[in-house]
């Protein structure tokens, strides 16, 4: 612990290989070596972040003490230990643990306290999900039910990918319907008609562009629409 911390004090060990930089306001940790954190802290490191990775299992640290900018083997439930690693002077954190609730809670308690500006946390349930929110922790993700939810949109339709947002607002990739084929966008009127926007359209071969009131779509095109979740996936459903 003690080599780790005269190390963390550094800032910068070079191990950053990607041809991003981190800046100040690119530092996360990342609490949870699971599958859930592992991903994330690998996905953030590609995009130029400075990730330090904490766990209670050796093994998990071990395991990515090479791809990390830093990792410690350490019990985060513990405020005094995130003040030793320097946490509170991290901009974001993120919670992935999902075996243990009361830890999860410990941990994102702890990292309120010290003021983290941007804490995500994992919740394995939505009992979890509300009791992190009531806390103040700033974003709650359910994985394991969104992912869910989403692929039952997928099974269940014509869509080819789909994300909701909070606020009942979707965004969907799909294969066109008839009714939006043949003619400019503009003409086929299918904002006013069914209350969603095509944002975006793809051509068998070709690459993803911009839609607008002048595109015309034709049969077999795939395109990107925005609007209520309601209405997009009534859109989709059209033959």
């Amino acid at each position: 612990m003690a080599d780790y911390l005269h190390n963390l004090r550094k800032r910068r060990r070079g191990r950053l290989t990607h041809q991003y930089k981190a800046t100040a306001d690119q530092r996360v940790a990342v609490i949870g070596l699971g599958r859930f954190g592992s991903s994330l802290a690998n996905e953030l490191m590609r995009r130029g972040w400075d990730v330090l990775g904490i766990d209670t299992d050796t093994r998990l640290v071990q395991k990515y003490s090479d791809t990390l900018t830093h990792t410690a083997v350490a019990d985060s439930t513990d405020p005094e230990v995130l003040r030793q690693l320097g946490v509170n002077e991290f901009t974001s954190a993120v919670v992935g643990i999902g075996s243990s609730i009361e830890a999860s809670i410990l941990i994102s308690s702890n990292l309120l306290d010290a003021g983290v500006p941007n804490i995500w946390a994992k919740a394995v349930s939505r009992q979890h999900g509300q009791i992190l929110e009531r806390l103040g922790v700033h974003h709650v993700v359910l994985p394991e039910h969104e992912m869910g939810e989403r692929v039952a949109h997928l099974v269940t339709g014509r869509m080819l990918d789909f994300i909701e947002f909070d606020d009942d607002y979707a965004l969907v990739k799909t294969v066109a319907p008839e009714i939006a084929t043949g003619r400019p966008l503009g003409q086929s009127q299918v904002r006013s008609r069914y209350g969603i926007t095509v944002v975006g359209i793809k051509r068998p071969g070709e690459a993803f562009t911009h839609a607008t009131a002048d595109t015309v779509v034709q049969k077999g095109d795939i395109i990107i629409v925005t609007g209520k979740t309601q209405a997009v996936e009534a859109f989709t459903e059209l033959p």
